[in-house]
């Protein structure tokens, strides 16, 4: 399997204490001596994965671009998976978070952790005009982009019809949707649909949901950010399932 390198504390300690793959080695940076880099050795020790100093020049090399904080760990890269993963029974204890179309790394990254949080049991996301599972998605994920299986479609459309057709029922999330989210019976096998950040759900996408809901708001903004909306949505989802 390929190797990447994932950066920021939060990221590197997840990965760190994953018991089923943790990092080949460590790199810190050499003017790192702080306390959050001393609690950071001090699991990599107990793990016994071997920790690196390197000139932060050396950290910007291997990961260039990316907003590192002076760690990055190698490990195995956890790429998109097959939509195979997904031609399982529909049961009761499935949930399934389809997003459709975001783009900035960070949300991604953020609603794989939430994700993880309560349980999905996988990510889908289209192939094109989206971002994927990039270095920058892996450190907001902060460890769960290798443990939620993300799934990336040709044809989200095409996905949410045969999920359907295996008895998942999909729900949408539209700001224009009657009904909210505190009305809707979020258990059983479930699909919920998010849109990306500049157009919400597309058209089609919306067409193919068994029903829309809507997170309640009184204030005068508009819309949450999609992770947030998700994170609100996926914790409902929770409590009803709970």
């Amino acid at each position: 399997m390929a190797e990447t390198y994932i950066g920021g504390f939060h990221a590197v300690i997840a990965a760190l204490e994953d018991g089923e793959r943790k990092p080949r080695e460590i790199l810190l940076s050499d003017t790192r001596k702080d306390q959050r880099a001393q609690r950071m050795l001090e699991i990599a020790a107990k793990a016994k994965v071997t920790v690196r100093n390197v000139g932060r020049d050396t950290l910007d090399l291997y990961a260039p671009g990316l907003k590192h904080q002076g760690v990055l760990a190698a490990i195995e890269a956890a790429g998109v998976v097959g939509e195979d993963v997904l031609d399982v029974p529909a049961t009761a204890d499935r949930m399934i978070l389809a997003l459709d179309g975001v783009q900035d790394p960070h949300n991604l990254g953020a609603c794989l952790r939430s994700a993880e949080a309560v349980g999905v049991s996988a990510i889908i996301i289209p192939k094109d005009r989206a971002v994927g599972l990039t270095p920058a998605v892996r450190m907001a994920a902060a460890g769960s982009a290798e443990r939620v299986p993300v799934v990336a479609v040709t044809n989200l459309t095409r996905t949410l019809e045969k999920l359907k057709g295996l008895g998942y029922w999909i729900t949408g999330l539209a700001g224009e949707a009657e009904e909210s989210i505190y009305d809707i019976d979020f258990t059983g096998p479930l699909v919920l649909v998010m849109g990306g950040e500049a157009e919400g759900l597309r058209r089609l996408t919306a067409e193919t949901c068994d029903r829309l809901a809507r997170i309640p708001m009184v204030g005068r903004i508009e819309s949450l950010n999609v992770s947030v909306a998700a994170a609100v949505c996926l914790y409902e989802a929770f409590r009803q399932r709970s």
